[in-house]
Formats: structure tokens, sequence, C-alpha cells
């Protein structure tokens, strides 16, 4: 049975008691976790503290030891990563995950035609999809690569490429996206512009977003889930998280201070 927020509505992502071990060795250690719909969520920690197997957890490139992982107010362990897309979540990579021979509008238009129910129907003429073409067209302009229409997407920049696959991942209609560190590598005026990028492109959206940079966390999330050593050791707002003394000493020290200076 699923759990609902004050308002009754399920949340748009919940974990419960999530667990996942590689042999011997536990890396996920019961997490719980209840995302609200449209809220906006960084989850931070030092590394090797399992964000990234809490990510794959949750779209289903892992399968958990134990605990559920709820999308919507639906479990959805044991789906495939491809049918946990089709229930209303996708997810970015830290390394680019684009198809660099296609061009941007091409990308983008492979990123829409599931949702708009084009599924294996191979005789039909993509060029004559008008709705998938005009749909690629609107997430093109929303990306900002309108003057890079045509270009191949391995000849795109760093940022370019990045802005790219967060067009595809959103294109398909999910309402819960993941995000993994997805300014990791920008320049900081890229990662200013980036930030902004995300805001517009995910507003109404449910976001989960794996960071580093806590310039870019205290300016993007709502809430921020601390994890160390595979547990959450806090999940609250960023003011909060920033004075929480326990937070401070396992993990963000001087990083809230260089945050602080820098206005975020």
């Amino acid at each position: 049975m699923s759990s609902t927020d004050a308002s009754g509505t399920p949340y748009a992502l919940e974990l419960r008691e999530l667990r996942k071990s590689f042999g011997k060795t536990e890396i996920i250690r019961g997490v719980n976790l209840a995302v609200k719909p449209g809220e906006r969520v960084a989850i931070i920690g030092p590394n090797g503290a399992g964000k990234s197997t809490l990510f794959n957890l949750i779209s289903g490139r892992f399968e958990a030891s134990s605990g559920d992982v709820l999308l919507n107010g639906h479990n959805i362990n044991g789906k495939k990563p491809f049918e946990i897309n089709r229930l209303g979540l996708s997810r970015s990579f830290q390394i680019t995950n684009i198809f660099p021979k296609l061009s941007v509008f091409e990308n983008l238009r492979c990123g829409v035609l599931w949702s708009l129910g084009y599924k294996y129907t191979f005789f039909k003429f993509l060029a004559n999809l008008d709705d998938a073409n005009r749909r690629a067209e609107e997430f093109m302009h929303m990306i900002k690569l309108d003057r890079k229409r045509d270009v191949l997407a391995m000849n795109l920049t760093y940022a370019e490429q990045r802005a790219l696959e967060i067009g595809i991942t959103i294109a398909g209609g999910a309402s819960v996206i993941l995000l993994d560190e997805p300014t990791a590598g920008m320049s900081k005026s890229e990662t200013t512009r980036f930030i902004a990028l995300i805001k517009q492109v995910t507003e109404g959206k449910t976001l989960l977003t794996v960071e580093h940079d806590m310039g870019v966390v205290f300016g993007l999330a709502d809430k921020i889930a601390v994890v160390v050593y595979g547990e959450v050791l806090a999940f609250d707002t960023p003011d909060a998280v920033r004075a929480n003394a326990k937070v401070q000493e396992a993990y963000l020290g001087s990083s809230v201070a260089d945050a602080q200076a820098g206005g975020h």
C-alpha cells in the first residue's frame, strides 16, 4: 500500500527500507525516502556513499536485496528499466548517453516517439510524423539548441551534449526525472546556465539529482538527502541541512562555507 503526503496525494517516489548488497558487502542500508510530486531533491554524500547505486536501484538497473521502490504509488520492484521508464521515470547518466551519429533533432525525435504512441512501427516514415517532429522542435527550443538542429550530436560541445541528454531525458514525458551529476565537467559559467536550464525544463516535474557541486545543490534543490555509508543521514531543506552539525561533521565541512561565501 502506498503512502501519501498531508494532502492525500501519493508520493512521486518512495523508498522503504531499501537495501542492496554485493556479496557480503552491504552498500545501501535501509534507505527510507519520500519525495512529493514536483519536489526537487539533491542527493549528496562522499564518494562511495552509495548515491549511484541508489539511482540504479530506483531506475531498475540493479535489483534490490530487500525493501521497496514505489513510483507514483505503484511498486516497481523487479521491473526492467524500460518498463519503469514507461511508467513515468527517466534518468540521465554521469557519462553522456546520446546517439552520437544522429543530429540534435533526430536525437530528440527518438526521445518523443514512444510517448506519442509510436512503438515498433517500422513501416512509418519518421519525416511524416508531424506530431513527433513538432514535439522534437519544441524540446530543441527549450534546451536552446535550435541553431544546432542538424549538427551531429558527436560534434556538439560537452555542455551542449549534456543539454541534449537532458532534452532526451524529459522528451519521453516522464513525471519523475533522475539526473546523475548533470554539471560534472562544466565551467562555472556553463554550470550557472545549466542550473537555469534544469529549472526550466523540469518545471512541474519531480527531480532527483546526484550532485557534488554545493553551489548547484543549494541553488537548485527544495530538499537535500545526505547519504553516508548507504544510509540517509538527513533529509530536509537546504537551510536545515546546512545547519545540521552531524551533516557538517560527516560530509559538508568547508563546502558549506564555500557555498555560503558564493551566495548560495
